[in-house]
């Protein structure tokens, strides 16, 4: 599917433009869990506690859309399973800034919650948007040029 075959939500806006593709709960549920080494329907499933045909669609959409690909499965290659794409793993800082909003926003003080780790064990550090000149970057800081 391209981008000719959609009718945007905001045909000049990235962000919209983003969300139309990937802007559901189940379809980054699904992203999140294939960047933590999910591959097959069932372990999506499982993991997210998505129903059947809901499921179907999203690993569809997120195929058509580039950001999964299908492969078949070792040893047998008799099941199919679900890989991210270049453009899939590209929203990998998508997810870390969603899961770092969440520990901030989504949990009261002190509450248990997941901690995303690096190869050592230490913490992921806050990400940050900083400029050219390394200045911290935010809605005060920043504007939209509009296209055209």
């Amino acid at each position: 599917m391209s981008a000719a075959d959609l009718a945007w939500t905001d045909p000049s806006c990235p962000v919209a433009r983003t969300l139309d593709l990937v802007g559901d709960r189940w379809s980054l549920l699904v992203i999140r869990d294939a960047m933590d080494g999910a591959r097959s329907f069932t372990e999506f499933q499982r993991r997210t506690g998505i129903a059947r045909n809901i499921l179907t669609d999203r690993l569809r959409r997120l195929t058509a859309h580039g950001l999964l690909a299908r492969r078949a499965a070792a040893p047998s290659g008799r099941r199919q399973e679900y890989v991210l794409t270049d453009a899939g793993r590209d929203l990998f800082p998508v997810i870390v800034t969603l899961r770092q909003w969440g520990e901030r926003h989504a949990f009261e003080p002190g509450e248990a919650h997941s901690t995303l780790v690096d190869q050592h064990g230490d913490p992921v550090p806050e990400l940050t948007p900083v400029g050219a000149d390394g200045s911290i970057l935010d809605t005060g800081t920043t504007r939209v040029r509009k296209a055209g």
